[in-house]
């Protein structure tokens, strides 16, 4: 079974695996410390019956508001593959949506995705509906 949990200070090792791991964008520690002590809401892990992090959603608020609302943006989102097609990605997105709009009001979230990653853009897209 898989638990779903907010993350916290001492879990940047595992996120940070699983980032070198599944992602050409990678994080020095501080990055994921310097989200848990700005944001400590909104960033969430996943991790198997072992204890072991298999995904993690790293968000944040956007310091620049332009439109008045308070708006999140996701950092990083990553699933270890053999963990991969279980809804993970979904269900760390959602909690970390909800938190944003729970902690800051937040209705609007953004990200950026590489165009050539077809099964990020089906999630976003057609799964969380993101335009």
């Amino acid at each position: 079974m898989i638990n779903i949990r907010q993350a916290r200070a001492g879990d940047e090792i595992g996120m940070q695996n699983c980032n070198l791991t599944n992602l050409p964008e990678n994080y020095e520690m501080k990055y994921y410390l310097y989200h848990f002590a700005t944001w400590p809401t909104l960033s969430f892990v996943a991790e198997n019956e072992k204890g072991r992090l298999v995904g993690y959603v790293l968000a944040k608020m956007n310091e620049e508001d332009t439109t008045g609302q308070p708006d999140g943006h996701i950092t990083s989102l990553s699933v270890m593959r053999s963990y991969r097609r279980l809804g993970l990605a979904e269900r760390l997105m959602n909690q970390s949506q909800r938190a944003m709009l729970e902690a800051y009001g937040s209705s609007c979230v953004s990200l950026h995705v590489r165009v050539s990653n077809q099964a990020a853009f089906s999630l976003y897209k057609k799964t969380l509906k993101f335009e």
